[in-house]
């Protein structure tokens, strides 16, 4: 089950980072000592898997937020529509088959271990497994590549409350990979999918094709924290009103398009999924109100760039709701196939496991954009949460 948030964390004598390797545990931003992991964990949103669950799982992600059942069973409706079953958990026993191949024709003899925050098999019961098995040093993978409170802190926090729950916080040692928004092995499989769905397209008869790239929306109060305020360097960041989470997604999709030759197609960053207050405000354009403006274009082409793997959110906001606004438009539609376990993105994972494993010099170290490679320990003050302020979390310098 889902664990009660941590009170606290452990830290060994001298640490800045709990429950971290003694290459992690001083805080720097990229480890300089190679480190041998016992196992890797796989980290996952997780999902129901038929109609009984959707409602507890929805309480599960939702939990201290005092949503009553009656505003859950507005977003239970998505689910049941496609028989109470989320496709994430089925995408992740295939990928965690796939990384444990990868890993072990690499040559790194690792099992991986998966776990979810929100639904079955919980975390808990992986961190329970793997330590039952003897592994008391595990390389974290969650299952999301960019920076902010939703798609990195979240999992962090979420560890610290296993680790408590569990015990294990004395006993286990947990670090996590860099995010890897700009890692080739992640780019590679939407350059692929873009320069198809163009092909598609054009196959079709559109001639000027807008590219939508899709992520989560979240709150600008969150997006303004998401990545360090400071840098490692010691000056500030300035990410802008969208932080760290849209200057990453901005710069993957710039990559993305300057891979392509396609001059005569225009793109940009669009947002889904919003579900809060409607006084509160969100990361904008909705890729729906994105499509309403289109004046001079006979196509769409959504990239779910904010994606691993094919969540309800792709399913429902993308392949149903903006597609059904495309189409209301008059416009032909296509949409980019998520990464899920294409082989160069399950080959980026490794490497990004033998990247840490081995200390790898910065220099060294595969990344796309300038913003790239992002720091293996998460630094001070990185992705508040504004309404809960900073909780227990590992694999970074507190708060």
């Amino acid at each position: 089950m889902k664990p009660a948030p941590a009170t606290g964390v452990h830290l060994a004598a001298g640490a800045r980072v709990p429950s971290a390797s003694p290459a992690a545990a001083a805080g720097e931003a990229h480890v300089s000592a190679p480190t041998s992991y016992d196992a890797v964990l796989l980290a996952g949103f997780g999902g129901p898997e038929g109609q009984a669950d959707v409602l507890p799982f929805l309480r599960n992600v939702t939990a201290g937020r005092g949503i009553p059942d009656e505003r859950l069973e507005e977003v239970a409706v998505h689910y049941r529509h496609f028989g109470g079953v989320s496709p994430i958990n089925g995408h992740n026993r295939q990928l965690r088959e796939a990384l444990e191949a990868a890993l072990a024709a690499a040559g790194l003899d690792l099992p991986v271990y998966w776990g979810n925050r929100n639904w079955d098999p919980y975390l808990t019961d992986a961190v329970r497994a793997a330590h039952d098995a003897g592994h008391t040093r595990l390389l974290m993978i969650p299952t999301s590549a960019y920076a902010s409170y939703s798609s990195c802190r979240q999992y962090r926090e979420d560890l610290a409350d296993v680790l408590e729950a569990t015990g294990l916080a004395e006993a286990m040692e947990v670090d996590k990979v860099r995010q890897f928004f700009d890692h080739p092995g992640f780019v590679t499989p939407f350059v692929e999918g873009v320069r198809a769905g163009l092909a598609d397209l054009r196959a079709r008869g559109a001639e000027r094709i807008e590219v939508l790239f899709a992520t989560h929306s979240i709150p600008i109060d969150d997006a303004r924290r998401s990545g360090p305020a400071l840098l490692p360097d010691g000056h500030a960041s300035d990410w802008g009103d969208g932080g760290a989470y849209a200057a990453q997604h901005l710069a993957v999709a710039g990559v993305v398009m300057d891979s392509l030759d396609e001059p005569g197609a225009g793109w940009q960053l669009t947002y889904q999924s919003r579900s809060g207050p409607p006084d509160q405000p969100w990361l904008e354009p909705d890729i729906n109100d994105a499509i309403e403006a289109l004046t001079d274009r006979d196509a769409v082409l959504i990239v779910p760039l904010g994606f691993l793997s094919d969540h309800m959110e792709v399913m429902w906001d993308l392949d149903e709701e903006a597609t059904e606004t495309a189409t209301a438009r008059g416009l032909a539609c296509a949409r980019v196939p998520t990464p899920g376990v294409h082989p160069d993105f399950v080959r980026g994972l490794v490497d990004l496991v033998a990247e840490r494993a081995g200390a790898r010099p910065v220099a060294e170290r595969a990344a796309l954009t300038d913003l790239g490679p992002w720091f293996d320990v998460c630094r001070p003050g990185c992705c508040e949460n504004v309404r809960r302020g900073f909780r227990p979390a590992i694999a970074g310098v507190a708060p």
